[in-house]
């Protein structure tokens, strides 16, 4: 048996579910919901119904897009990869508000199942995508809407958590996907799996931007201005090598989470009422801002916010840029001089 899984590439592992097809989850995400609702709210603003209708059909295909992403990380062959589509909609429309997780679940089953049965008869053409299709929809029948109410009671419980105690709920939610943001998994994909939107989910942006601009400040010596846009723009996740050397250096921009995330609940009342995977992006590509930004324009034509002030502009700006690069750079400054963080500890290799 252990031969067969290995000749069918089938690795039973927490690096292939919880970080590669995590990873790729968040990926089929940016592709689907999250580019389709930013090209809808460009449409929305600029009076170009054309994008409006191009941003709709993009999230209609968030279920599929998803399924695809984890099969290819799974590296699932051909057949098994394109029958994961009807499984992406099937999960993902049954798990409703907890949908990403469902279909990540669900997905995984589906594809290494498919992937067993790849090939190994002669009419594989009807065999493959029959067992791939039919188990996930299966699956998404009887445990997508469990694993959705699941995630949804989770990220429910989490928002409500932290319009209760803003302050301590502030600091827990921003330090801690500010953590899984560098780390080799989907900040992105976690918050859209638990719907984290709210007040919580602008704590969430608050530790993802803190990490992301900090480090870009703090190494800006090492790095410059390349360093800078690829952390502040692209991911801190590429500091990871040097955590892994020197954990002292991931000490600045986490203090700095843990600062920001409560004045983004607490001063600023920050929320993100735009997609909850935004909460999870930082300021990669400004997806963090865009989605806030959609979440102001949201409420506003529900008529649950009269305009966009001038205190949500500038509480966007300090706790997404500002603060977590003066602070993270504060906070090097004493540990440089301990010896804590040494000459090229933050160099990336770029």
């Amino acid at each position: 048996m252990k031969e067969f899984l290995k000749r069918k590439n089938v690795v039973f592992s927490v690096k292939r579910y919880g970080i590669d097809a995590l990873g790729a989850m968040a990926q089929g995400l940016f592709a689907s919901l999250l580019i389709g609702t930013i090209i809808g709210t460009l449409g929305e603003q600029t009076g170009l119904s054309v994008l409006v209708t191009i941003g709709d059909y993009a999230k209609s295909a968030t279920g599929p897009a998803m399924a695809i992403s984890i099969g290819y990380a799974l590296q699932c062959p051909g057949l098994v990869l394109f029958s994961l589509t009807a499984v992406g909609v099937a999960a993902n429309e049954l798990g409703g508000a907890g949908g990403p997780l469902a279909v990540l679940i669900v997905t995984i089953f589906a594809a290494e199942l498919g992937k067993i049965v790849s090939k190994e008869t002669k009419i594989d053409i009807i065999v493959t995508p029959f067992v791939t299709i039919a188990t996930g929809v299966l699956l998404s029948i009887w445990w997508a809407p469990a694993i959705g109410a699941a995630a949804s009671a989770v990220g429910s419980a989490i928002m409500w958590a932290t319009e209760l105690q803003p302050f301590f709920m502030g600091i827990l939610v921003s330090v801690l996907v500010g953590i899984a943001l560098t780390l080799p998994i989907s900040s992105a994909a976690i918050c859209a799996a638990l719907s984290l939107t709210g007040l919580a989910g602008g704590a969430a942006v608050a530790g993802c931007c803190a990490q992301m601009v900090g480090f870009a400040i703090m190494s800006f010596q090492e790095n410059r201005w390349g360093g800078l846009l690829a952390q502040g723009l692209g991911t801190s996740m590429l500091q990871m090598g040097n955590i892994v050397r020197n954990p002292r250096i991931w000490i600045p921009p986490t203090l700095a989470s843990a600062v920001t995330g409560p004045l983004a609940t607490c001063l600023f009342h920050l929320e993100m009422n735009g997609p909850a995977v935004s909460s999870g992006m930082g300021t990669c590509g400004l997806v963090g801002q865009i989605g806030v930004y959609t979440g102001w324009m949201s409420d506003i034509a529900e008529g649950t916010k009269a305009a966009v002030t001038g205190m949500d502009w500038g509480g966007l700006l300090l706790i997404c840029f500002l603060l977590p690069g003066l602070l993270s750079w504060l906070f090097a400054l004493p540990l440089r001089r301990a010896g804590w963080i040494k000459e090229n500890d933050l160099k990336l290799d770029l």
